[in-house]
């Protein structure tokens, strides 16, 4: 065992405030992923990574006209010289700029497995071989001419760029996804000859709004194609903003089999999803039993994707069988935007399109404004050594014989002609055969065409209109190579309006039409037994719990339930738990005041109508499609105040209202006296000295009034036995007739 560690002595050791130190440290981490790993540089599009992996491939000379390279080699000069981190992340970065269907304009040529749709990952480095392609070649175009700044790499050995001249849209065209700390970024892939277009007229007209850019960029443009279905509006916001997201779904079509049978094919899928994950998801479903409209699927993709859906039957509504599948998979996706950038290479901030675009266009200027000094700086090297040697070929016999006879022939050269010592240097490597007469015609030529070039270069420099005039040259070069014509500049993703589902009744394409009893208890658990059960004497209850009401139902409904505060809830009867057990809470399903009680439930049906009424017996008739809730809130349909509450809903079918109160009194009156409305306080029904509604049915009166008794068996009062009871609403009502149960209620 060695000997323990002592701590340093009191006055050498440094008290530090922990929660500072935290701080500090954990900002210095956020601040280096934020700037040295997640966010693309604005002017470029590229992350350090990327640049870095495009930078050591331009030093290996690694141009699209050369022969492939090892990606091993690439990996290593990448992690040897500009970025300490593991070499699979390279190799990663590395692959990703190579798919083409991740970026929709490769940076990098691969050679070997480079990955495919489906998720499967690429070979290992020593396999792969890449070299970079015309867009990485026009992203590192003119670095040699002093066109971006550079910094010391990691080790200070040599020397890195800050950023990448880009004479290309990098970071609209490809996009870019990354998550730093407390900030993200995700840039959606847009159309090269679009954002070409669309820079071109920015330059025209530098206060173009975003919007209005979106005559050129109307939205983006996947490498896996896909149409996108984002309402123009909405669209318009996320490029206004910086922020949104476009839903893009799946293309597809119907192959048609002969004799009426068909199947759906599906070509293009949304972007960033793997196809191999898609269709397992699929596959779950149908073992679910969630998609009833599908018989089959499989993939059948080579090249190109082709999955094909084979429908349950072929009378199958082909558009509400997609519907159903874009619902629960990822054939319809949202494709989030958020243009969280490094602007001028230090700031994080979220940008528009048109502040996207200027912040290409301003770093081009930069670019060009530099790349002309550097230009301006070798002509006048040039000229200044090509001055020395016009001077010298006028007596090229004395410099001869300087050269020849002088212990220090370039001081003398320097003294006889007037010249400097890079002047006098140049004359002295001058080679024999150089001193020909011709050779003087060239110097004469290459000075005059070096000093107009000089003209012309000091004139860009000057003139602001003139830059732009150049850089919207170079633009229309970009948009020539990459234009709608070309293979890779045609826009692959197209758009198309939200097809209208309002009137498709979805639950019936996405849950499997089976019966159902549904099962509520008197404290408020509700559960689904399969088929329709008859005998539910067997049924179990939790502790002191019992059987409140059951009903037949099936799995593709709605159920309807009411509670003490006026509210109606709506459920699927597709998702309430099995009857296995005791069901959940139907409190754990909707979001139910505390104080408030379920009071009634019952199955939805289109077209039908309730009679709904408080415990003061006040009421009114509502359409049952006016209560059906789309939220776990509920609708408030019966407007109630303390103390009274909500107490029943029953089907209005019928055309007279039977109402007992407390009070045991009987009223019948004809329904069309109650109104009919969507929410409210409702009208009298029936008038009590003290207590209030004990129960309400609606029936036929030519059927007479049925009610069931305690032991179940049906009464019946027919029509003319019911003179005495018949009234008008809001009356008071006598005594039942015999035989009434005396709990006053219909029962049934």
């Amino acid at each position: 065992m060695g000997k323990p560690v002592e701590p340093p002595p009191e006055e050498e050791a440094e008290r530090v405030d922990l929660k500072s130190a935290l701080e500090e440290r954990y900002l210095a981490y956020a601040l280096s992923t934020i700037m040295h790993r997640a966010l693309p540089d604005a002017r470029d599009g590229l992350k350090p990574v990327h640049r870095r992996i495009l930078y050591a491939m331009r030093l290996l000379r690694l141009n699209p006209d050369v022969v492939h390279r090892k990606c091993a080699k690439i990996v290593g000069d990448v992690i040897g010289g500009f970025h300490p981190h593991g070499d699979q992340s390279v190799y990663d970065a590395l692959v990703r700029l190579a798919q083409d269907f991740a970026q929709r304009y490769p940076l990098i040529d691969g050679q070997g497995n480079f990955g495919n749709i489906d998720g499967d990952n690429a070979a290992a480095y020593r396999y792969t071989e890449a070299r970079m392609t015309e867009v990485a070649r026009l992203l590192l175009d003119g670095i040699e001419e002093d066109a971006v700044d550079f910094r010391p790499t990691y080790n200070a050995e040599d020397e890195e760029p800050m950023v990448l001249p880009a004479a290309f849209p990098n970071l609209l065209a490809n996009g870019s996804q990354g998550i730093a700390v407390g900030m993200a970024t995700s840039i959606p892939p847009h159309n090269a000859a679009e954002l070409c277009d669309a820079a071109l007229y920015l330059i025209q007209h530098p206060d173009t709004t975003s919007e209005q850019l979106m005559t050129f960029v109307p939205g983006p443009d996947f490498p896996t194609g896909g149409i996108i279905v984002e309402t123009r509006s909405s669209m318009a916001e996320t490029y206004r903003t910086g922020r949104g997201g476009f839903r893009t779904r799946a293309r597809w079509h119907v192959e048609d089999q002969g004799r009426g049978t068909w199947f759906v094919v599906v070509t293009e899928i949304p972007y960033g999803v793997q196809k191999g994950r898609l269709i397992e998801k699929i596959a779950e479903l149908l073992g679910d039993r969630k998609l009833p409209l599908v018989a089959d699927l499989r993939d059948e993709s080579a090249e190109d994707i082709r999955v094909v859906i084979e429908p349950r039957a072929r009378n199958v509504d082909a558009n509400l069988m997609m519907e159903s599948l874009f619902r629960l998979s990822e054939l319809e996706s949202r494709i989030p935007m958020n243009m969280n950038v490094l602007t001028g290479g230090v700031v994080p901030r979220v940008l528009s399109l048109a502040e996207a675009l200027r912040a290409w266009l301003d770093h081009r200027r930069e670019v060009l404004q530099r790349r002309s000094r550097f230009r301006l700086g070798q002509i006048d090297k040039r000229l200044e050594i090509l001055a020395g040697l016009l001077i010298v070929y006028l007596d090229l016999d004395r410099v001869i014989k300087i050269i020849r006879e002088e212990d220090e022939p370039k001081i003398e050269l320097m003294k006889v002609f007037a010249l400097n010592e890079v002047q006098a240097n140049a004359i002295l490597d001058t080679r024999l055969r150089a001193l020909r007469k011709l050779e003087e015609m060239q110097l004469k030529t290459e000075f005059d065409e070096l000093t107009q070039e000089k003209g012309q270069i000091e004139g860009l420099l000057a003139s602001e209109a003139q830059q732009w005039k150049t850089i919207s040259w170079d633009i229309r070069e970009v948009k020539k190579l990459f234009g709608p014509e070309t293979a890779i500049g045609k826009r692959r993703t197209t758009f198309a309006d939200m097809p209208d589902t309002t009137d498709i009744d979805l639950t019936q394409a996405m849950v499997e039409r089976e019966p159902v009893t549904v099962v509520i208890s008197k404290k408020g658990w509700i559960r689904a037994l399969k088929g329709h059960v008859q005998d539910l004497s067997t049924l179990s209850f939790k502790g002191d719990d019992g059987l409140r009401t059951a009903f037949f139902s099936e799995t593709t409904s709605k159920i309807l339930v009411m509670a003490t505060n006026g509210k109606v809830f709506t459920l699927e009867a597709s998702k309430l738990p099995g009857g296995r057990g005791f069901g959940d809470p139907i409190r754990l399903m909707i979001e139910l005041e505390e104080s408030a009680e379920i009071v009634a439930a019952f199955p939805y049906r289109a077209g039908l109508k309730l009679l709904v009424a408080t415990t003061e017996g006040r009421g009114f008739v509502v359409p049952t499609d006016d209560v059906v809730a789309n939220t776990r809130k509920g609708k408030q349909v019966l407007n109630v105040e303390a103390p009274m509450e909500a107490m029943l809903a029953v089907p209005a079918e019928g055309d007279h209202v039977a109402i007992i109160g407390q009070n045991r009194k009987l009223l019948c009156f004809p329904l069309s006296e109650v109104a009919e409305m969507g929410r409210g306080k409702g009208v009298r029904l029936q008038r009590y000295k003290d207590g209030g509604l004990s129960d309400a049915k609606v029936f036929k009166l030519e059927d007479g009034l049925t009610w069931l008794d305690t032991s179940g068996r049906t009464w019946t009062v027919a029509q003319a036995e019911l003179l005495e009871w018949l009234g008008h609403r809001a009356e008071a009502g006598r005594l039942p007739p015999k035989g009434f149960p005396k709990n006053n209620k219909f029962g049934g």
